[in-house]
């Protein structure tokens, strides 16, 4: 859980200060992709089925980073490898933080 929580830290530290501008070129959906992403693996770990994250304005997308981050850790001890679960978010952030 360490790797993920601090990969999301980092990732969170670099765009919640952004202003609108600046999440142009793709970038508020590369992180409405991961938003996505972490909720698929959430529900994937409770056993229940995908539902669509809603999409908000480009500078809400850190809190709904932060939610289904919060999400995803507290559901994967439910998951089959929650270590596997946890692995593969951390992957998803750290690629987008070097895509950013």
């Amino acid at each position: 859980m360490t790797d993920f929580a601090a990969a999301i830290d980092r990732l969170l530290n670099q765009v919640r200060h952004w202003e609108q501008p600046r999440w142009r070129n793709g970038k508020a959906d590369q992180v409405y992709a991961l938003v996505q992403h972490l909720a698929d693996l959430a529900a994937d770990a409770e056993s229940r089925p995908h539902r669509p994250v809603p999409r908000e304005p480009d500078v809400i997308l850190p809190d709904q980073l932060r939610v289904m981050a919060d999400d995803l850790i507290a559901a994967a001890p439910a998951a089959a490898a929650p270590n596997a679960v946890l692995a593969e978010a951390a992957e998803a952030v750290d690629l987008l933080r070097k895509n950013l």
